[in-house]
């Protein structure tokens, strides 16, 4: 658990990531009140083993991300590149852009073959984050990632989990296969003013759509 001396007890976004383990950093003052806090999965949204069969996309070559929209929960954002911080762990988008969701530079771009990574806060001193309602997320909802290149990658969602932050699943996470897939990762469960959230909240999704820049 990462802690700071900034007015207290900051929430954690535990990230195990294909190269190794590391942990992604989510503010949370003290001052926030989680009585209100983000939803709870259902048992209905949890993957049950293997993802069922989806449409197939070829995967895409390289190109940075630039916005995300899940339509299911109203989410349209700006993306902003993260990497590495000094201690190996994953820089995430400053609590002044809460509103906006990071993508993880070290791994591959949204629609390449391999397992793409967008972290996002769940919330901030100003209330809910672009990230909020990630846990109600359920299968068959849509992913769209807009690339630089101006095609538009289309994820659906195949499964949400909660995981305790400790002993994070990193190999049933973040194993890489032949298929473009895509991980989104907050906070969640239950929140402790000194400690934070308990757990961490994984979308799964996989690409099974391209939209081609108009014109």
């Amino acid at each position: 658990m990462h802690r700071t001396g900034r007015r207290g007890s900051w929430c954690t976004l535990l990230c195990v990531l294909l190269f190794g383990l590391f942990l992604v950093h989510s503010g949370l003052p003290d001052e926030h009140d989680p009585a209100a806090g983000p939803p709870r999965l259902s048992a209905a949204q949890q993957p049950g083993g293997a993802p069922r069969s989806l449409p197939m996309a070829a995967p895409l070559p390289s190109s940075p991300p630039r916005r995300i929209a899940l339509p299911s929960i109203r989410v349209d954002a700006p993306l902003v590149t993260v990497g590495l911080d000094r201690s190996g762990s994953i820089e995430a988008p400053p609590l002044t852009a809460a509103d906006r969701a990071g993508w993880y530079s070290g791994a591959v771009a949204p629609g390449e073959r391999g397992t793409a990574v967008i972290v996002g806060h769940v919330d901030a001193e100003s209330g809910p984050a672009v990230f909020y309602l990630l846990g109600s997320v359920a299968r068959g909802s849509r992913v769209e990632v807009l690339r630089e290149d101006g095609r538009t990658a289309v994820f659906e969602v195949y499964g949400t989990r909660s995981y305790p932050q400790r002993g994070f699943p990193a190999e049933q996470v973040y194993r890489d296969g032949p298929r473009p897939e895509l991980r989104l990762i907050t906070c969640g469960g239950r929140y402790r003013e000194r400690e934070g959230y308990e757990d961490n909240v994984v979308v799964f999704a996989r690409l099974v759509d391209v939209r081609e820049r108009a014109g």
